[in-house]
């Protein structure tokens, strides 16, 4: 539990250390929540590597589509997150953290490259730091799978 709880607080220092020397201010990074999934209940479905990346990135697909289609605005942002749960469930990619992703990329009209910077470098490097934490520091054998 200890050791979790460590893994977490150094990936969201990890995190911010991203965020200072990248493009993106913290708040559009987000990884947060997906971190306390993957260090703390790294047996969940949602916690596996497939649904981790797989997550954001469609979740932040659907998104910039969205975004694409309406344009910024409450309502799009709230179409953005109902269809990125359906198109996370009908991929199997299924990661409730993800949610966020279409919401920041509707409500602040984010570019296409966020897809690959942060999300998809960051679902990428999130999914090899929770990997080694928990195979070198937790002695856990995490993923069950990695896709």
């Amino acid at each position: 539990m200890l050791a979790g709880a460590a893994g977490g607080a150094v990936a969201i220092a990890l995190m911010e250390l991203f965020a200072a020397f990248g493009s993106f201010p913290l708040f559009a990074v987000p990884f947060a929540t997906s971190i306390v999934l993957v260090m703390g209940s790294p047996e969940a479905e949602p916690a596996q590597p497939r649904a981790l990346i797989g997550g954001h990135l469609v979740a932040t697909l659907v998104g910039l589509m969205v975004l694409a289609i309406t344009g910024p605005g409450p309502w799009a942002a709230a179409l953005a997150v109902g269809l990125s749960i359906v198109a996370m469930q009908l991929t199997r990619t299924f990661h409730p953290p993800a949610g966020i992703d279409p919401l920041l990329v509707v409500a602040n009209g984010l570019p296409w490259t966020y897809l690959v910077a942060p999300v998809g470098a960051g679902a990428v490097l999130l999914a090899l730091f929770a990997w080694g934490w928990h195979l070198g520091v937790r002695r856990y054998d995490w993923p069950h799978r990695w896709w």
